[in-house]
């Protein structure tokens, strides 16, 4: 099985577009790739303390993995449903109040990604009045990442909604392939 087919979910897959898929691969792996140099960053700073010789720039480097791991974290999880979305309110609902429930968690998550693109790029452009130590970077490149998670989570939102409006919410979903067969209760009768 590709590394593609792992990372990017079938799951819901009626409310996806699938020339989006590739967004979606691109935005795990560089979640993965995040949170391991954070890993690394947080491991090298303890060792270089230790030591006896910081390095202090690696503090630098650090808050700036977490950050941006943060809200490209929250992009790929909203298009994957798994953040920002009220599974257990929905899900226990059918017909018409599910379509309504749904497309309200839509328009809420939609309002959140648009304070993401005014109020990140509105802190960006300040950003550049103040910087970081020791490196002198200004602060706006922590803030960069913030409207455009709010572009993403918007982009997936969209999505969301223009799919669910057209195919329906709610659509039963294949069982998931953990290796584990299913056995149904007339098979479990069936067994000595």
């Amino acid at each position: 099985m590709p590394i593609a087919d792992k990372l990017v979910l079938t799951r819901q897959r009626h409310l996806k577009w699938r020339w989006l898929d590739w967004l979606e691969l691109a935005l795990m792996i560089l979640c993965g790739v995040l949170c391991f140099g954070f890993s690394l960053s947080v491991t090298a700073d303890i060792v270089t303390r230790t030591i006896g010789h910081p390095w202090l720039w690696l503090q630098e480097v650090t808050s700036t993995l977490f950050i941006y791991a943060i809200f490209v974290g929250t992009a790929a999880a909203t298009r994957r449903n798994d953040h920002l979305y009220l599974t257990a309110i929905s899900e226990a609902m059918h017909g018409t109040p599910r379509l309504i429930v749904e497309v309200i968690i839509r328009l809420v998550v939609l309002g959140v990604a648009f304070s993401l693109i005014r109020y990140g790029y509105q802190n960006y452009l300040r950003g550049f009045g103040s910087f970081r130590l020791p490196s002198g970077t200004p602060i706006a490149s922590l803030y960069a990442i913030i409207p455009l998670s709010g572009v993403l989570v918007g982009l997936f939102t969209i999505e969301q909604l223009v799919n669910g409006l057209r195919n329906g919410f709610d659509h039963p979903e294949p069982p998931e392939e953990d290796g584990t067969p299913v056995v149904t209760d007339a098979q479990m009768r069936a067994q000595p």
